[in-house]
């Protein structure tokens, strides 16, 4: 029964931490930039698709693919937030959440047409693949690679916030857009890093995500779900709130799946309501 607790847990976790990589820009752009993005998961699915390919038709190795999805979304991303996203910020949240769901459809049907309906996979090194043992329980490797990824980011994360010029103005932003604009903060640069910024790690999230949720046009719809479910846990602007509610929602997931299947798909649910009965702007939110 212990072995059984410490592999739900681990695997729990490391889900949890996919789902951090994918929802915790989107949690910094709703709390900073009041943008309901609802493509953020298409960033993912198409970070997954730039790694598949570049490894395939480049040869490049894994640890380079990665990299690619998260700059290759982020430029992206600034190509579609100065083109189209700019001119809804100050639309209403219907408007922007009809819009940014027909991106997902368009983004759904773009895979298709480039990439088909068959699941992709990706090789992975020999060093990532299986698991070791320890203290008589088998972990598996990647699993252990992505919760160290997802940590490192996270620690780089709250560095960058905490510590840098640029984490004091999101910081500025957030607290209070017009007193920032007066200061003379150029609030839409930093909107604009911002939005790269988290759609990166969304394509970075994505890259990682193939090997244990697979990748297919769908992936964009497949995650918004988890995305919003710890997104709204979380609470709005805050990384330690992305983190610790995709850590929760991951291990309650799997936990649900492992040890009560017949409920285990509602879990994730049944544990949202009863947070936000408790927490109404998430574990760690202000507003």
């Amino acid at each position: 029964m212990i072995s059984q607790i410490a592999i739900v847990l681990f695997d729990g976790f490391a889900f949890g931490m996919l789902l951090f990589l994918l929802s915790v820009g989107l949690s910094v752009t709703l709390g900073m930039m009041n943008f309901i993005n609802l493509a953020h998961g298409a960033f993912g699915m198409f970070g997954g698709y730039v790694a598949v390919t570049v490894m395939r038709q480049l040869g490049l190795p894994f640890l380079a693919a990665l990299p690619m999805a998260f700059i290759a979304m982020a430029l992206l991303s600034v190509l579609i937030e100065r083109s189209l996203f700019r001119r809804l910020y100050k639309a209403g949240e219907l408007n922007q959440v009809l819009f940014t769901i027909g991106v997902v459809f368009v983004a759904a049907a773009a895979a298709t047409f480039i990439f088909g309906t068959v699941q992709q996979v990706i090789i992975l090194p020999s060093w990532l693949r299986g698991s070791v043992e320890f203290g008589g329980v088998r972990f598996g490797i990647y699993r252990a690679f992505i919760i160290v990824v997802a940590l490192i980011i996270t620690a780089l994360l709250v560095f960058g916030l905490e510590r840098t010029r640029l984490g004091a103005q999101i910081r500025a932003a957030v607290d209070n857009q017009r007193m920032a604009q007066g200061l003379g903060l150029d609030v839409e640069r930093v909107f604009a890093i911002t939005f790269a910024l988290g759609c990166g790690l969304a394509g970075l999230g994505g890259a990682l995500a193939v090997e244990i949720v697979g990748l297919s046009p769908s992936f964009g719809f497949q995650m918004l779900v988890y995305v919003l479910i710890v997104v709204s846990v979380g609470g709005l602007g805050s990384i330690t709130g992305s983190f610790a509610g995709a850590a929760l929602l991951g291990i309650g997931d799997v936990a649900g799946k492992y040890f009560w299947p017949e409920i285990g798909s509602f879990l994730i649910y049944l544990l949202l309501v009863a947070i936000l009965l408790v927490r109404p702007l998430g574990l760690f939110g202000k507003r």
